[in-house]
């Protein structure tokens, strides 16, 4: 393809370009952006936050390893210097898909030549009852500080209660992919820290972190060597990982297990998995692929549509063998940039090209100093290498520099000794996202 030139363009000349409006503020939303930045076409970015979340260091704002500014940026500061980029801070209703028409949750509606949906996917709790009231997942920044927030009100309490009383702790992450095992990790430092250098008068024997998933095995994505490495990892964080086993029921600080088992917990935070049912990508006319994602074609086009694309968690991409790509970070980020690419050629009347993942490995971090990656061909790092490698790799994409500067220190103190860290309990971040 024939790369269209880069402009500059008058007051005039802007408003008469093809107007391309991108709903969501997420990977692939701004992989889509930056691509069509000081292009011959006009963008506006609706999100429903100002700012855009990294979300695989949500567990450490979770968690106080973090705050929340840490891994949150501004949108407009991401876009502020490029003429033909309009950022909208509102939530979409709804498409008018025959008029080629946005809806906002204001009534207002704005039209539009292309539209891409990149609004990602929030958190499935498959149906299991209590689980969307009671549970806590970990999908947005608002979830990460009302969870930051249980648990450290949890530990306070439990202190309190154990000058009376003997006090059992418990808590129970669901769900052993990467989130699971990286939040379950950092619950066992956070805990440990807060009884070492914040005093808290806790047995550390009383207090119980369960992590359990229904499948055979830890990161099933990964090789059984790096599954079993993280296996090893936690249960010598004091984790109990238990597998095997099925939730079937969440009450208020409580648990229910398919074996009948029912006890009390400080939380249930939840990790099992994402879905688009709910989201607008879910309301979109055309056929829909697992968990609610939106077929779409090879060129990320929806099946039944020309000017409507879908990228990211959002989309479900044909990949090989009859499959569907994952919902990661780096396919959102490749199908953002193809999204973009796609939409130049068709504006300029040249054919589109199928979308191609380039995969460039996964990783899960266990703790301080222990991560498994998985490389591209194949071959596992793990261990101190594997975390270092995890860092540099978060810290390339995180956006903006005074994040980046801000989590290196504070990743290079932690790994040296471990800093007081953002141990507050805002009140104000129960409210409702």
């Amino acid at each position: 393809m024939a790369t269209s030139p880069r402009v500059k363009f008058s007051p005039e000349e802007l408003v008469s370009l093809p107007h391309v409006v991108v709903v969501g503020g997420g990977f692939a939303g701004l992989a889509t952006v930056r691509k069509l930045m000081n292009r011959p076409v006009r963008v506006t970015i609706i999100n429903k936050h100002n700012f855009h979340t990294f979300l695989p260091l949500l567990y450490q704002v979770a968690t106080a390893g973090l705050e929340p500014a840490d891994v949150a940026y501004p949108i407009r500061t991401v876009f502020g210097h490029a003429k033909n980029i309009s950022v909208r801070h509102a939530s979409v209703k709804g498409v008018d898909q025959v008029r080629s028409v946005v809806v906002l949750d204001t009534g207002a509606e704005i039209s539009y030549d292309h539209l891409v949906v990149a609004t990602g996917a929030t958190a499935s709790f498959f149906n299991i009852p209590g689980a969307a009231r009671y549970a806590m997942p970990l999908y947005t920044l608002s979830n990460a500080r009302r969870l930051r927030n249980r648990l450290l009100r949890a530990l306070e309490e439990a202190e309190v209660a154990s000058e009376t009383s003997e006090v059992s702790l418990n808590f129970v992450v669901v769900g052993g992919g990467p989130t699971g095992v990286e939040t379950a990790g950092a619950l066992s430092e956070l805990i440990d820290i807060a009884i070492k250098r914040d005093g808290l008068r806790l047995d550390p024997a009383k207090v119980r972190i369960e992590l359990v998933d229904v499948a055979p095995r830890l990161l099933t994505a990964f090789p059984d060597s790096a599954s079993q490495y993280a296996k090893k990892v936690l249960e010598k964080m004091d984790v109990d990982v238990v597998l095997g086993r099925s939730v079937v029921e969440v009450g208020n600080r409580s648990i229910v297990f398919s074996d009948g088992e029912r006890f009390e917990t400080a939380a249930v935070i939840w990790a099992a998995g994402v879905t688009a049912n709910g989201t607008l990508a879910d309301a979109l006319d055309g056929p829909k692929g697992p968990s609610g994602r939106v077929l779409v074609r090879a060129d990320l086009r929806l099946v039944e549509s020309e000017n409507v694309w879908c990228v990211g968690d959002a989309a479900a991409i044909p990949g090989v063998e009859n499959g569907f790509y994952p919902q990661l970070a780096p396919v959102a980020i490749q199908s953002g940039r193809h999204c973009a690419s796609q939409i130049l050629r068709v504006l300029t009347g040249e054919p589109t090209q199928p979308f191609h993942y380039h995969d460039k490995g996964i990783m899960a971090t266990i703790g301080r100093r222990a991560a498994v990656a998985k490389l591209p061909h194949g071959a596992v790092v793990r261990g101190t290498v594997g975390w270092f490698a995890w860092l540099g790799l978060h810290l390339w994409y995180l956006v903006g520099f005074r994040n980046r500067l801000r989590v290196m220190i504070n990743w290079m103190w932690r790994y040296f000794d471990w800093p007081s860290g953002p141990r507050l309990i805002v009140a104000d971040a129960e409210t409702a996202e």
